[in-house]
């Protein structure tokens, strides 16, 4: 059926298809550093993932079985999947708008400060992001440890557990603190990028716009709502779309502080993926749970730049 297309395409046509593509040769071969590891590293294993979805696999490729859209059948049943899914819903609900939040605010208030101070608020937001998460991770376990932890030793001094009538919480081993507390430390580590991209918006924003917000009698909070929010928009919808994708595989600080417990209260897809790919050696079906979090994550992108992105010009 191609080649009777291509037999219908005129010479002329081929041709000068040809010679475009011959006088962009150079193009082609600067872009090539890149687009090959991206065919290698992310095309090849999204295609082979997805063929890996449809057979029953293990760590022998020899006996593995075809069986179609098995797994997604008994994903339907797997209960522990339906939670996973849940909780990585709820990470993507508290992290995102608290991470976008806590970083418009804090870039609108230290964009007016001087080039040092900013460069130093730039670094300790961003020292969490180059440090590692093995070296975070056990720091905060020694925050949220329920008997010589830091932040239980905080409260107890100012007396608030005394207050509250309660004891030490733990905050990692219950099942009603311990999502809330693993998005808290991914808030604390994810802060960087989107500060210093606020911070490189906000300089390109006009000051002459400003100015005459002040000559028409606008206070700060109504230049931050008429001129700074709406000319923050192209910046807004790229960091949401980027934190909400790296949310969406959040995996080290629950595999580092809870191994997605206590009774799966802090499981995600890409930990369960982890778990019955590289501990349960079930590879078709972590390929299927894949498949399922790219369609999620693709679906809730289309909703986030049809909502957010209808005055944005890309």
């Amino acid at each position: 059926m191609a080649a009777e297309t291509l037999a219908h395409i005129p010479a002329e046509t081929k041709r000068n298809a040809l010679q475009r593509i011959w006088k962009a040769r150079w193009a082609y071969i600067f872009i090539a550093p890149a687009f090959i590891p991206f065919l290698i590293f992310i095309v090849y294993p999204l295609m082979e993932g997805l063929r890996l979805s449809f057979y029953q696999a293990g760590i022998n490729p020899d006996n593995w079985v075809f069986i179609g859209l098995q797994n997604y059948i008994n994903l339907t049943q797997d209960s522990v999947f339906k939670i996973s899914v849940a909780n990585t819903l709820l990470y993507v609900m508290i992290i995102v708008p608290a991470a976008i939040v806590l970083t418009l605010f804090t870039a609108v208030i230290i964009h007016p400060l001087g080039k040092g101070p900013q460069s130093f608020i730039r670094m300790a937001f961003y020292m969490p992001v180059v440090s590692g998460g093995v070296i975070l991770g056990m720091v905060w376990i020694w925050i949220f440890n329920r008997d010589y932890g830091l932040l239980n030793y905080v409260l107890e001094t100012l007396g608030l557990f005394e207050v509250l009538g309660i004891g030490r919480v733990g905050w990692l081993s219950g099942t009603g603190t311990a999502l809330v507390s693993l998005s808290i430390v991914v808030i604390s580590w994810t802060l960087g990028q989107p500060l210093i991209l606020f911070l490189a918006a906000l300089g390109g924003i006009p000051e002459e716009l400003y100015d005459a917000a002040k000559i028409d009698g606008a206070n700060s909070w109504n230049a931050f709502w008429r001129i700074t929010l709406p000319l923050l928009r192209p910046t807004t919808l790229f960091v949401f779309v980027t934190q909400t994708m790296g949310v969406f595989q959040i995996f080290v600080v629950i595999l580092l502080m809870t191994q997605g417990g206590p009774a799966n209260a802090t499981q995600s897809i890409v930990y369960r993926i982890y778990e019955h790919g590289f501990l349960f050696f079930k590879f078709g079906y972590a390929a299927a749970m894949g498949v399922i979090l790219l369609i999620i994550v693709s679906a809730v992108a289309v909703v986030q730049f049809k909502l957010l992105g209808r005055e944005v010009h890309y």
